[in-house]
């Protein structure tokens, strides 16, 4: 990863404009929400702003895990690759989200931008010696890793309901409370992912999940919309995940 290292480059503030990681739009919502703005000049002479259009790779299964990633605008999908060539979709990153921070040395999935993303990008081993120093941002990424992990059990929970019913709706009521707190509270809810994304996550086929989505429409549940669902009957869809 490139870093502005020359002299005469340490203004620089690796496209961010003016005012770096302090104007940062999602800066509140993840990690770098622990940081007072007299840490922040540090935070951006380590970092680098990143653009991935919409199906190119931030990084692959396996791969050396040289980098972390705060997303800041954009859609990721995390999914691991089986070896009968499959794959299981183990998440959707959102923006303030930090990926790669797992503590190994290889990357235990892979990240495909759903929509064109937007990342900081951090040198693995310079974000890790910048967090030894910095205690507070430390307890944030231990908040984080519970974020993580209960993230996690609701996929477990996902997978394990009984009927497709159960899951799609569980799956679009845990997408609009991530959106919630990121500020994007709304009756609908953005879908940029393809519906194979959504099968694949939720371990159904594409068919089955048309034909439930059609099912909650017809109950009058939901609406498909060009973008997404707009939720009709939180009573009715939190009837489902109560099941």
């Amino acid at each position: 990863m490139d870093t502005c290292a020359e002299a005469e480059k340490r203004d620089c503030k690796h496209g961010r404009g003016e005012n770096g990681c302090e104007h940062c739009k999602v800066r509140l919502l993840s990690v770098c929400g622990a940081l007072e703005p007299s840490e922040l000049n540090e935070l951006d002479r380590i970092s680098q702003v990143r653009n991935f259009p919409a199906r190119t790779m931030l990084f692959d299964q396996g791969a050396l895990a040289g980098s972390v990633f705060n997303v800041t605008e954009g859609i990721v999908r995390l999914y691991k690759s089986l070896p009968d060539g499959r794959r299981q979709i183990v998440g959707f990153a959102l923006p303030g989200d930090f990926l790669g921070l797992a503590l190994m040395d290889r990357y235990g999935v892979a990240a495909e931008a759903v929509t064109p993303v937007k990342v900081c990008r951090f040198a693995r081993s310079a974000f890790l010696l910048y967090v030894d120093g910095k205690p507070h941002l430390l307890r944030r990424l231990h908040e984080f890793a519970g974020h993580e992990l209960s993230l996690a059990q609701d996929q477990m929970l996902l997978l394990g309901r009984k009927t497709a019913e159960e899951k799609v709706a569980a799956f679009l009521l845990n997408l609009q409370a991530r959106y919630g707190r990121i500020g994007a509270s709304s009756v609908t809810v953005p879908l940029p992912m393809s519906r194979q994304d959504i099968a694949d996550y939720l371990g159904l086929t594409i068919e089955t999940v048309s034909r439930t989505l059609t099912k909650l429409a017809r109950d009058k549940a939901l609406v498909v919309v060009p973008d997404g669902v707009r939720l009709l009957s939180s009573e009715r869809m939190n009837q489902l995940t109560a099941a």
